[in-house]
């Protein structure tokens, strides 16, 4: 894979996550191809159903930064895999307590080059750890969290879930995370799509 098509690649991983946060929405449209898929904690179908539910939501008091880092990306004639590993931060009220989340994840990218133009294909979140923490320390927050049941859900994005579920939504199915069959699969699924299978 040539120098310049990996930066395309690259470039292009970052833009999303500009653009998602910047609520820049027909520019966040263009990072994928019209029938590209995603897959996150709250959402799972087809890439323009995704923005107009990131459009739905924007605005309605939670916030969210995506800080991206460098991707690893592979790939061979129009086809490339980019692994980026990302931190999602999200500020939310929940029951009047306003509580940060952080979480730990990688984004894995189907990215294919049609007419000359690099846009992803595909793409899921695998989540591995997060943690939750009140913007101001308060007696408040501990209780909410006594009664939160937020161990119900898998460690890798236990209060992930538990916020996802206070914003009124529900988790996709599955949420992806490394050991879970389902993921293994998709990792493996993706292998093969670059070698041609």
């Amino acid at each position: 894979m040539e120098i310049a098509d990996r930066q395309a690649c690259a470039d292009l991983i970052q833009s999303w996550g500009l653009c998602r946060d910047q609520a820049r929405w027909a520019d966040l449209l263009a990072t994928f191809h019209p029938d590209g898929q995603i897959a996150v904690s709250w959402f799972k179908g087809s890439f323009p159903d995704f923005v107009e539910r990131c459009k739905k939501n924007s605005g309605t008091g939670t916030r969210a930064k995506h800080l991206l880092w460098p991707a690893l990306v592979r790939g061979a004639g129009s086809q490339a895999l980019a692994e980026t590993n990302v931190t999602i931060l999200v500020r939310q009220q929940i029951d009047g307590v306003w509580v940060d989340l952080t979480s730990r994840a990688r984004f894995l990218d189907r990215i294919e080059r049609r007419e000359g133009r690099w846009r992803m294909l595909e793409r899921a979140a695998i989540y591995e750890q997060d943690r939750f923490d009140p913007v101001e320390p308060s007696v408040v927050f501990v209780k909410l969290m006594q009664t939160a049941n937020a161990a119900q859900y898998p460690e890798p994005y236990r209060y992930m879930a538990y916020r996802v579920h206070a914003a009124g939504r529900t988790l996709a199915n599955p949420v992806h995370y490394d050991g879970l069959p389902e993921t293994e699969a998709l990792k493996a699924r993706y292998d093969a799509w670059l070698g041609g299978s």
